[in-house]
């Protein structure tokens, strides 16, 4: 059994205690990333809970030979996609995803989307509002975005100091 899935084993009924679910556990660089959801989001707190609770079982149980370091986090706004289970529950969010370099078609795709299964996403494509099924087989790394929105327009409502304006009636004359 590969080190991330005895790390996963371990982390598991630590985040279910919590109402949460471990979404990925990576191993790479000497940095173990654990990355914990939960619906809703998750605080710091759990996290830290979390993470002490499991870098003492995976020193008790000495995983991991020599030095590393244990990040116990949430997946965030754009988390990379790489099971069946994050596209499944990405459905509805936009992305970004990176084919390989023999797939027929773009090598990037943005969209939004729409189904996912155990062998393939489906896509509703950014730019010409096509749709376009992926298999999982094909894509080299996908990962979930999120837009800020649109920019303020200038002179609506900033100050100098680019901080909104603030109206402050004590700052007005009493007149009599």
């Amino acid at each position: 059994m590969a080190k991330t899935d005895i790390v996963r084993t371990m982390a598991e009924p630590l985040a279910e205690a919590e109402g949460a679910d471990v979404y990925d556990v990576t191993f790479a660089g000497g940095k173990l990333a654990v990355a914990i959801n939960r619906q809703g989001g998750i605080d710091l707190d759990t996290l830290a809970d979390i993470s002490r609770e499991l870098g003492q079982r995976l020193e008790d149980d000495d995983v991991i030979s020599g030095s590393y370091t244990l990040e116990v986090t949430s997946p965030g706004l754009e988390r990379p996609l790489r099971t069946p289970g994050h596209y499944a529950g990405a459905v509805g969010e936009d992305v970004t995803i990176r084919t390989k370099p023999d797939t027929e078609g773009e090598r990037r795709v943005r969209g939004t989307i729409l189904a996912a299964d155990d062998t393939s996403v489906t896509v509703d494509l950014e730019d010409d509002g096509g749709r376009r099924t992926i298999s999982f087989a094909d894509v080299e790394r996908a990962r979930t975005t999120f837009s800020w929105g649109p920019q303020p327009k200038p002179g609506s409502g900033q100050g100098k100091s680019g901080s909104p304006k603030k109206h402050n009636p004590q700052n007005k004359k009493a007149r009599s």
